[in-house]
Formats: structure tokens, sequence, C-alpha cells
């Protein structure tokens, strides 16, 4: 798997990023790790008195969520307009990569947690269905002079339809989901997709409900982390994936110097001139170098219960991919 996985990334990836950084090494964890995540849903902790990270800033851990939820109030509708402006587009690319390296097959159920305007999940979809098309037409031409039997198996099959694969958006907060509605309904997307509000700390689903887990530029913004992993863990199937694209550090030091000068100087001007709102953007900023570095997540995410855990690094390390399974 981890062979097939790093041979598919460097084929997509050769035309966009030059530095994927593979780690495939599966490590077994302590089984307490099992014990913890039985109970995630409880959590039963007082985040009184405690404080975290709101970018540069330090803030009691009861106001983060409020505060971030603002952010995203508040740039929601220009959300996707500023991604395109920020990374000149680049965002696509990275997400199309998410996708190619998942690989998903007709039929799969997908969590798009933090899932804010559905790229992931909207993605998704035209993906599993374009792979049904390719298999169809790779099975016609297996059948060149197809037998009586062959005929009718074809009308039986083509009565079946494609297998319906399933898309859940779910995110905290409301503009955002209400955005991605509207996208939805202007390209037509009407099946397999639901929108659903919830916590990634304390996701509204059933154990054991989806095959695919991913959280896209969203993972750095919860309050616990380390919840979220365990929430993820916790409504994956056995055999399911997770997957997190996520903002990283930068692995070369020349290029580091550039991206912070364009990311402190540029990006918040960016959003003051297209969305009105600089103090979002400057957390944005902020909040990228607060998260941890792809090892120190690596780690988390193995620590959370998945085995194999692996991560790729696109555009020299801007941003990550880490992926790993529930087995």
């Amino acid at each position: 798997m981890a062979a097939s996985i790093r041979t598919l990334a460097l084929k997509v990836l050769s035309d966009s990023t030059r530095n994927i950084h593979h780690v495939s090494r599966c490590r077994i964890r302590h089984l307490c790790c099992r014990a913890r995540i039985a109970g995630c849903r409880g959590y039963s902790d007082s985040t009184e008195g405690r404080s975290t990270h709101f970018g540069f800033q330090t803030v009691p851990e009861e106001e983060k969520a409020e505060k971030v939820y603002k952010v995203f109030e508040s740039v929601a509708k220009k959300y996707d307009v500023m991604n395109d402006a920020m990374s000149l587009g680049i965002h696509r690319l990275w997400k199309d990569t998410l996708l190619h390296i998942m690989n998903p097959q007709p039929g799969l159920r997908l969590l798009d947690t933090a899932g804010g305007t559905g790229d992931i999940s909207f993605r998704f979809l035209e993906y599993t269905r374009s792979m049904y098309d390719r298999q169809q037409r790779l099975k016609a031409k297996s059948h060149q002079t197809p037998s009586w039997q062959d005929i009718a198996n074809h009308y039986v099959s083509d009565e079946a339809g494609c297998p319906q694969s399933r898309a859940v958006v779910c995110d905290i907060n409301k503009e955002m989901l209400k955005v991605g509605k509207q996208r939805a309904e202007k390209a037509g997307i009407t099946t397999g997709l639901s929108w659903v509000v919830g916590d990634a700390e304390e996701l509204p689903f059933d154990d054991d409900q989806f095959d695919i887990y991913t959280i896209a530029f969203g993972i750095r913004n919860v309050t616990h982390i380390e919840q979220a992993l365990q929430e993820a863990f916790r409504v994956l199937k056995p055999g399911g994936r997770f997957m997190c694209l996520e903002f990283s550090k930068v692995t070369n030091p020349l290029l580091a110097r550039l991206y912070d000068a364009y990311s402190f100087q540029m990006i918040p001007v960016l959003g003051e001139v297209i969305a009105g709102d600089w103090k979002s953007y400057q957390y944005l900023v902020e909040s990228i170098r607060k998260f941890p570095d792809q090892e120190t997540f690596k780690e988390m995410i193995e620590d959370a219960g998945f085995f194999c855990v692996q991560y790729f690094n696109l555009t020299g390390g801007i941003v990550a991919i880490h992926s790993g399974f529930k087995l």
C-alpha cells in the first residue's frame, strides 16, 4: 500500500511540486490509546482556567472556538476567492493531489470535516463518478465480442447503476455551509451530498460510519487537536482512512524566508482589499506558524490510534498531506 501510494503521489506531483517527503514507516502504538479513544465522547475535563493560542495571542480555551467561528463567519462569502488570491490558485492543485492520493472507489462514504464550502466533497463525488465511468469503459473493451450471457449481465449491471458514493460536509460554521450549499446548487450537485452542522471535537455521528475522513485546512483551527483526531478515529470504519491537508513547515530555508515575507506582508493586505477583513487573515497567517510540524503531527495521529501513518510535503512543505488507517 505504501509503495503504491508513493508511486501515485510522485506521478501526480511531478508537474506541481518537487519536494515530496514520504514517510512510510508503520509504527505499532500502545494499546492504551484505544482505551483513550473509547471514552472520547465523554470529554469531561474542564477547560476553565486553561489557555491556548489564537494566532499569536494567548486566550482562554473556552474563548478560542468563538473567536474562530467569528473569523470564518466574517470571511465565508469571500472564502473561495481569497483562497485563489492567496495561493495564486495552487490550492486547487493541492486538493486535486489529495484526491489522487486518496484514490477513492465508487460506493464509499466520506466525512469532510471542517468542509466549509465543499471543495473536497465536490472533488470526491466527481472523482468516484469518473472512476466508475473508467471501470465501465475498461470492462467494455474486455468484451469486444460479447456472448449472450455477457450482454445479459451488462443489462443487469446497467439497471443497478453506479454504486452511490456519499459525502457529508460537516462544519461548525453555518455561514460556510450556506455558501457551500449555494455552490452545490449552481454546480448541479444534487445527489450523494449532505450538509451537517457539527464540531470536529465532538462529531454528531455514531461509531464506525465512514470509509474516509478528510479535514482540509481546518484542524489547526480546533482548540484540542488530539480530541479531533480521536473523534476521526471513532467515526471511521475498521479499515477506514484518515487524510489531512494542512499548512505545515517549509523545508527549504530560502523558500521559508520568502514565504514568511509573503505571508505577513501580503496576505493580510489581500484580506483587507478583497474581503474587507485584515484581522481574520492575520490570524490565518499566525495560526499556520503555531501548527505542529510534519513529524510532530504524524506522532499525534499515531497516538490517536492510527496505523501506517505517512505524510507528503507539497510545494516545499508549505502544505503537507498526512494519511493513516484505522485497523
